[in-house]
């Protein structure tokens, strides 16, 4: 295991660090600019190495990154109906940012756009990032902290720790996009994902679950079985409609709230033999195929379009705060938020 910091450019007049995480034949690159993984290289099944995660080659496209590539998110992740939720009797208003709701609690001024503090660990980088109590129209003094390590295994893992003096909202994700062929190879349809997932949650038009808990069976969102991203992805089925492909909220199977590590999904390029498997300690995944992906200069100046890169968002329900058959995660006041997720990376 080896931590290097490098310089990563300026933004708003402050130098940015990148951090290089060495450990088992992978590097993870991250970056104290809104925390944002920059990128995992991973090798394949002929010890080639490529970097899988879409991103910058330095801070300056992370200060716009209209899609989130990379980046963390907090202390809300996903969508909240009408931009408000009540705690306690009281009701709280976010930004309205898309549609009348909430995405990812503030496009220009979020947490992935904020300079976290970096502490170099012996196992990997911790950043730390305060909120003053009503910053992003949300209640309490806060401190939101995510570490990230390279296990001896292989696996990058992500975990979150954030504290607060009142209840309040959190729901931390990352939001980078993965393709195993590496970043810049264009189309990922063809790569392989499975989900542990029996149901998922049905959105309404403007991507806000409806509140029920459906079955994948006999959907196009049926990833029970492994198949190919791409076969069922234009499929005449109203929820792919809605969003121009796959971009839900799934169940992961036997989710108990204890703390343990269940597997989510399960990724792999047939090509390269680049695999990756997911775990995480929350109930939810969210699986987006990059449907309305358009960020210009990325890595080598490459522009990415639609489908070249997917998500797997681990997560709390959307909206989840204003469903009371969702699990709200209302944390605070003596009862920290504390969430880990690992992408084990391997070759078949």
């Amino acid at each position: 295991m080896s931590v290097t910091k490098v310089d990563f450019g300026e933004a708003g007049g402050r130098k940015a660090n990148l951090f290089l995480i060495e450990n088992a034949g992978i590097t993870l690159k991250v970056t104290d600019f809104g925390a944002c993984l920059e990128g995992i290289t991973v090798p394949d099944r002929d010890g080639n190495k490529a970097d899988v995660v879409a991103g910058y080659g330095d801070v300056s496209g992370y200060t716009d990154n209209s899609c989130f590539l990379g980046a963390t998110i907090g202390p809300s992740a996903n969508r909240i109906a009408g931009a408000k939720l009540t705690i306690d009797g009281k009701t709280y208003h976010m930004a309205v940012n898309e549609n009348d709701n909430n995405l990812h609690t503030d496009f220009t001024g979020g947490s992935h756009k904020k300079f976290w503090d970096a502490e170099i660990l012996g196992e990997g980088v911790k950043f730390s990032l305060s909120l003053e109590d009503g910053e992003y129209g949300l209640p309490g003094k806060r401190l939101m902290q995510i570490t990230f390590t390279v296990t001896d295994a292989g696996g990058v893992r992500l975990h979150y720790h954030c504290t607060s003096d009142k209840k309040t909202l959190f729901n931390m994700t990352n939001h980078a996009y993965y393709n195993l062929a590496g970043e810049s190879s264009g189309k990922m349809e063809d790569q392989i994902l499975q989900l542990f997932a029996d149901s998922y949650c049905p959105d309404r038009p403007d991507s806000i679950p409806t509140g029920e808990i459906a079955p994948v069976e006999g959907t196009p969102l049926d990833f029970r079985a492994a198949k190919p991203i791409g076969q069922d992805i234009n499929a005449d089925f109203e929820q792919l409609h809605l969003v121009g492909g796959f971009d839900h909220n799934f169940v992961i199977r036997g989710w108990n709230g204890d703390g343990s590590l269940k597997q989510a999904a399960s990724a792999y390029d047939p090509k390269s033999g680049r695999a990756v498997d997911v775990y995480t300690t929350l109930p939810g995944v969210q699986f987006y195929s990059g449907n309305f992906m358009k960020e210009k200069n990325g890595k080598g100046g490459k522009d990415y379009v639609p489908r070249d890169a997917f998500c797997l968002e681990t997560q709390y329900f959307p909206d989840s705060v204003n469903h009371e058959n969702f699990v709200h995660p209302i944390f605070g006041a003596g009862e920290d938020y504390d969430s880990v997720t690992e992408y084990r990376f391997y070759n078949r």
